[in-house]
């Protein structure tokens, strides 16, 4: 299990149809809201298949 964190920048091995391959992490439990850093969409996609499909990550800023 990879550790993810909220306001962590995923990169993913597939790019979203904007053209963008990052992702903000909204949210984190069973499933993760994830924010394309391109556009702006918003999903929400199972921690394991998202787990699959991360390339790289990048730590976001300390949100407390």
């Amino acid at each position: 299990m990879i550790k993810i964190d909220v306001g962590d920048i995923l990169t993913l091995k597939k790019p979203h149809p904007c053209g963008s391959y990052k992702w903000e992490v909204l949210r984190i439990g069973q499933d993760l809201r994830l924010k394309c850093v391109g556009c702006n969409h918003q999903m929400m996609i199972a921690r394991k298949s998202i787990e699959k499909s991360i390339k790289s990550q990048e730590k976001g800023k300390d949100i407390q």
